[in-house]
């Protein structure tokens, strides 16, 4: 029997499946998801997620690619994200704290927020030195843990939630897993994580969790650079700057909750 349109069953499970397909198309980025990509992602049968995409094309919620085929997200996602933004979007209270500190320090500065068992590079402001790390770009995303701004946001998690999720990701994470441990301990002892260029070699971080009212990390900032640029007392003053800027995100995060609570 042929599965049912979306639209003619108006129930919950069509409005779930659609949502599903909509946030893996999101998570596709820039090259975006094929049909097969998505039908095994979501667990649905190529017909159903074909009509579910064609539904949320006509909302313009997604598009497809002519060329590749591939599915996007839609202009009517970019237009809700940006109503959204100022009252939900970290970015929007991040965005100043960032462009201070690269003016500042000269280096790229991050900002990382937590999505399921992994983590999000939402933003890269660079600063004007000369030379500089790419060892994480906008819209990378990386096993919980892996970078410091994912380091900081797992350092302020309860631990025995940190150490859950350290389990699921451990597959992935590898033979990197001793020296995130090693930087998990440290972070918590500091209060601030630093990646002494175990991802890439040479590109260090340092990363401060962005915390909201009730003491859950809502995201990180973190400056990346050459290890050259991150000798013991520079990272004091990186560090120094890394609070103060995520505090007073923290604050605007804490206004925002008091006054739509």
């Amino acid at each position: 029997m042929r599965d049912a349109a979306p639209l003619d069953t108006g129930g919950t499970q069509a409005v779930a499946r659609a949502l599903s397909l909509l946030s893996l198309v999101g998570r596709g980025g820039a090259h975006g998801m094929g049909l097969a990509q998505l039908a095994a992602a979501s667990g649905l049968a190529r017909p159903t997620a074909r009509r579910l995409l064609l539904a949320l094309s006509a909302a313009r919620m997604v598009e497809q690619d002519r060329q590749t085929r591939r599915y996007h997200l839609g202009p009517e996602t970019y237009l809700l994200a940006g109503f959204a933004a100022e009252r939900h979007g970290i970015l929007h209270h991040a965005r100043d704290g960032m462009v201070r500190l690269a003016r500042d320090t000269g280096d790229t500065v991050l900002l990382t927020v937590p999505q399921d068992d992994h983590s999000l590079c939402l933003d890269r402001i660079e600063g004007d030195f000369p030379v500089r790390t790419h060892a994480l770009m906008r819209g990378d995303r990386k096993p919980a843990g892996v970078g410091a701004g994912a380091l900081a946001i797992l350092a302020a998690l309860p631990e025995t939630e940190a150490n859950a999720l350290l389990a699921r990701v451990a597959p992935l994470v590898g033979d990197l897993m001793p020296g995130l441990l090693e930087d998990l301990a440290q972070a918590r002892a500091q209060g601030h994580a630093l990646n002494p260029g175990r991802v890439v070699a040479g590109s260090w971080g340092l990363g401060v969790a962005i915390l909201w009212p009730d003491g859950r990390p809502a995201g990180a900032l973190s400056i990346a650079a050459i290890e050259n640029r991150m000798t013991p007392a520079r990272q004091a003053d990186l560090a120094a700057a890394l609070h103060r800027e995520a505090q007073a995100i923290a604050a605007s995060l804490a206004s925002l909750e008091r006054n739509t609570g």
